[in-house]
């Protein structure tokens, strides 16, 4: 059995570092350093008072410490470290565009004024859970020992529970809508037929490359008997295949 140490250095590296200051964030409120409304978004004060930092702050504050915040911060641990060790392996530029993605969608959708949410890192959170359930939709889950069910109607499952329990319905669901765009935009819409129009920027390509996070894929020629570019009856993506009906 590792140690706690070599646990967290086995993590992959944008997981680990968004949990990471997610928990510091916590910590530190705890410890009286700061007082979460100097940290919340709030749209006036940051146009008005240029107040630019509560634009980023919001998306690390998941909360006091609590079982809500213990969930949320294993959420991060398992389903964001699948996600960057499976789809997203030696994809680290992909994976934190993916976050930087949702993070600005979250912004976006959190100014109209029925979705505002003051703090954002609990519908990220969800967001990533959302695409973990359309990368591994047949994975079977297990919910507090009661009920089984596949990944794919996990969130809506998540959601339910949150209501149930007297949390509020609007993180959660910022964060389906954002995960939803998310994959839509390259996934979904790609496989139809349509261009990928959230290709990953090469400014993120390079910041990752510049400071050498993760592992980045090395560009080969496509072998040239490549048998899922020969049968030409389905169409390899995110290093998996998919068939095409017809």
């Amino acid at each position: 059995m590792s140690s706690p140490a070599e646990f967290y250095h086995s993590l992959p590296p944008i997981t680990k570092a968004y949990g990471t200051v997610c928990l510091l964030a916590t910590a530190t409120y705890h410890l009286g350093l700061y007082h979460p409304i100097h940290i919340e978004l709030l749209y006036e004060r940051v146009f008005y008072g240029f107040q630019v930092w509560r634009l980023f702050t919001n998306l690390f504050f998941l909360g006091p410490f609590s079982i809500n915040f213990g969930i949320r911060l294993l959420m991060i641990v398992r389903y964001g470290v699948q996600l960057e060790k499976g789809p997203f392996d030696r994809r680290t530029a992909d994976f934190l565009w993916m976050m930087i993605f949702g993070s600005f969608a979250l912004l976006v959708l959190s100014a109209i004024p029925f979705l505002w949410s003051p703090f954002l890192a609990v519908p990220l959170v969800f967001m990533l859970l959302y695409i973990w359930s359309r990368e591994f939709p047949n994975a079977q889950i297990n919910i507090y020992g009661l009920v089984a069910l596949k990944a794919f109607y996990l969130p809506w499952a998540m959601l339910a529970l949150d209501v149930i329990f007297g949390s509020p319905l609007i993180p959660d669901l910022l964060g389906i809508i954002a995960g939803h765009l998310y994959y839509f935009l390259t996934v979904l819409h790609p496989l139809a037929g349509g261009k990928n129009i959230l290709k990953t920027p090469m400014w993120v390509r390079k910041l990752v490359g510049r400071w050498r996070i993760g592992m980045q894929p090395i560009n080969r020629a496509q072998p040239a008997n490549n048998p899922q570019q020969e049968s030409g009856s389905g169409v390899a993506f995110r290093g998996r295949s998919y068939r095409l009906s017809g």
